[in-house]
């Protein structure tokens, strides 16, 4: 993929460099995309909402949400060995709670806009999984 040079790309140009990005380069630029909406958007809002908007968009750490790209794919292909199943499973349960407290801090914030959880996750932009 081509890098936008000098820092002044319109948002035409954003999206067709994003839509070349691999699936796991996409979903990390999402979410980078995301916090920075929850920052700008923080500095409008009472400072426990805006503490909470960071907190719900921190999400796992880039090294985390990497080598969970790459030990997954292992795992569904059943090519993990006994050393990356082990870490495997501590990092999903790391992911677990980060999920965990993410939810927690949603109906914090919907307790104080006295809001339906499902609105505040609209407001925030997070769609929630559909299962077949």
């Amino acid at each position: 993929m081509e890098r936008i040079q000098g820092g002044h790309a319109s948002s035409n140009e954003l999206l067709k460099a994003a839509g070349e990005l691999s699936a796991p380069e996409f979903e990390r630029f999402a979410t980078e995309i995301i916090t920075l909406r929850a920052r700008r958007n923080a500095t409008s809002l009472p400072r426990d909402e805006a503490r909470l908007l960071l907190k719900i968009n921190q999400g796992l750490s880039p090294k985390v949400r990497a080598r969970l790209d790459v030990l997954v794919p292992k795992r569904i292909s059943g090519k993990l060995d006994e050393k990356e199943l082990a870490e495997l499973k501590r990092l999903t349960e790391r992911a677990e709670k980060v999920e965990l407290q993410r939810v927690k801090n949603l109906m914090t914030l919907a307790r104080i806009r006295k809001m339906k959880l499902s609105d505040v996750m609209k407001e925030v932009g997070i769609r929630t999984q559909e299962y077949a």
